[in-house]
């Protein structure tokens, strides 16, 4: 039975809308996450979006928090891999970058063009979040708030940016990715030996 025959409990149709932000999210960009689009991407109405989301803006806020809670949870789960030496820096490097490059990037610049701060906080308070569940309470905290930093900006600018310069600069579409992983190995590395 489709989606749009079954009757769905509010939790599974919030759920259900939030997948579909996220699909025309990924294929079209941001401006493509509409009420009226995710509500035929999903086979349901208009006013059933309205109920659970309030506004388009409201929507646009949920899909951020949805997407910065997932993101953050997996690059959170690959740092403490690494940290036990069962993962490595590459991988966190490679998480984060995937994240912007699926659609995370997208929708934080979106965010910050239109001046929309509601979907913009939650990625921001996902990361300090993050932050505070990984804080050691050492002198490395501060380190790991401008790894942080480095490593967001650096995935930021790669979504967005990252395939036209590698092509301009004639360079692999991964450099970007190679040299985050590089600075951060290394920045790992020095902390082992002092």
């Amino acid at each position: 039975m489709s989606l749009a025959k079954r009757r769905l409990s509010p939790e599974a149709s919030r759920s259900a809308a939030l997948e579909a932000a996220r699909d025309l999210l990924i294929e079209a960009g941001p401006q493509a996450v509409t009420l009226k689009a995710v509500a035929s991407r999903m086979g349901r109405t208009h006013a059933n979006l309205l109920h659970h989301f309030g506004s388009a803006a409201g929507l646009q806020k949920a899909l951020a928090e949805t997407m910065a809670e997932r993101i953050t949870q997996q690059i959170g789960a690959a740092v403490l891999k690494a940290r036990t030496g069962e993962g490595s820096p590459r991988a966190v490097v490679d998480m984060t970058f995937d994240a912007f490059e699926k659609g995370g990037g997208a929708l934080a610049s979106w965010a910050i063009l239109s001046g929309n701060d509601d979907a913009l906080d939650p990625i921001l308070q996902a990361i300090h979040r993050l932050m505070d569940q990984l804080s050691d309470g050492t002198t490395h905290d501060e380190d790991m708030r401008r790894d942080t930093l480095d490593l967001v900006l650096s995935a930021l600018g790669d979504a967005l940016l990252g395939e036209a310069m590698a092509n301009a600069l004639g360079l692999p579409r991964d450099t970007a990715r190679e040299l985050a992983a590089a600075k951060l190995s290394a920045t790992v590395e020095q902390r082992r030996e002092g």
